[in-house]
């Protein structure tokens, strides 16, 4: 960041009074610039035991296969977020279940949140942003070629409570 979102003078990087943390702070008009997280919100939807998975049409890792999601938009719930990625990133309508996992990436300023869903139709698409759509069973799981490690992290979870018969919330940190 280099100039000020309120008044437009250059900012400079410091820890304002009162706080623990770094800011850019706008030395003309005193504005301090919060800098958190982005939130990552998608689904799991899964179809007669097989999860729809999306190959990715754009960076980073195209070509590589994920889930349906996407970052959350201001004025909109995760639950709303989640179903919005889906249809668009997969052209899929779900019936949103629980959240599944909520997964902390600090490296990268992110937090991710999937949740379990339900396809209301195989009536799916790819969406601007995705190659191809596919329902994927257990067996034919693409781990090698999945896009991030919070998927991955996901359907193995997903996967261990199916065979349970249980499904928990399960939250992670990965670095």
């Amino acid at each position: 960041m280099k100039f000020c979102a309120n008044c437009g003078a250059a900012v400079v990087q410091r820890v304002p009074p009162g706080d623990t943390l770094a800011r850019w702070v706008c030395e003309h008009c005193g504005e301090i610039h919060y800098q958190n997280p982005k939130l990552v919100i998608g689904t799991v939807p899964e179809h007669e035991g097989k999860v729809l998975l999306c190959r990715r049409a754009i960076e980073p890792r195209y070509g590589y296969w994920t889930l349906p999601a996407g970052f959350m938009e201001n004025d909109e719930t995760t639950a709303q977020a989640a179903l919005r990625e889906t249809l668009e990133e997969a052209g899929a309508a779900v019936e949103l279940q629980e959240p599944f996992t909520l997964i902390s990436v600090p490296r990268v300023n992110q937090v991710h949140l999937f949740y379990r869903a339900r396809l209301r139709s195989v009536d799916y698409k790819p969406g601007e942003e995705t190659l191809e759509v596919a329902l994927v069973e257990e067996a034919a799981m693409p781990w090698q070629d999945l896009a991030f490690r919070t998927v991955a992290y996901t359907l193995k979870r997903w996967f261990e409570d199916r065979s349970r018969g249980n499904y928990q919330f399960h939250a992670a940190d990965l670095q």
